[in-house]
């Protein structure tokens, strides 16, 4: 059990029947009456965020989640598939699993799968990943950084605005947690 006092971003509580990160929190001690805690929970199964208020003092569950690092080998239609990197077993996810992660995997990539209960809840992708452009029109001479952007399309799939200067073949760090441009490798 814990107590509200003992909230941080990043925690996860069972709450209803179901498993919650901390997104956000904030202790109010209003002038008048009990002081509370406002937070934003993000549900890990279904992704959906809520806001949700707790009188100080109010105790919950812990949810302790079990993170392994696994590898992604390759992918059969709809079924991707990654291994234990310890035990070295082999699991099959969905796409609906991965959520949008799917735009982000590359063969041999790590990421840890999150399970609560021996259940999988989720994925946690690298907060970066270094994808080839395939598709993109061509640089003009004369093109800035700073100048606007145009669409690119990474080997995974994935579209993503660059700059004007990025050509067909470049290797760029976007970001998974956006789905931005960072630079170029």
């Amino acid at each position: 059990m814990i107590s509200t006092s003992d909230f941080r971003t990043g925690l996860t509580i069972e709450l209803d029947g179901e498993v919650y990160t901390i997104v956000d929190f904030q202790h109010v001690k209003p002038g008048k009456g009990a002081a509370f805690v406002r937070t934003k929970l993000k549900n890990l199964k279904t992704g959906a965020t809520t806001e949700r208020t707790f009188r100080a003092g109010e105790k919950m569950e812990r949810a302790i989640l079990d993170r392994r690092e696994m590898q992604y080998l390759y992918n059969a239609g709809d079924e991707y598939h990654l291994m234990d990197t310890e035990t070295y077993e082999q699991l099959a996810l969905t796409a609906e699993q991965l959520g949008d992660g799917v735009k982000y995997l590359k063969e041999n990539m790590n990421l840890h799968v999150l399970f609560y209960q021996g259940q999988i809840i989720g994925v946690e992708l690298p907060y970066f990943v270094e994808l080839e452009v395939v598709a993109t029109e061509p640089g003009i001479k004369g093109d800035t950084a700073s100048g606007g952007s145009k669409p690119a399309t990474m080997e995974t799939g994935l579209v993503v605005q660059v700059p004007f200067f990025i050509n067909v073949g470049d290797v760029l760090r976007v970001d998974t947690r956006t789905g931005e441009y960072i630079e170029r490798v």
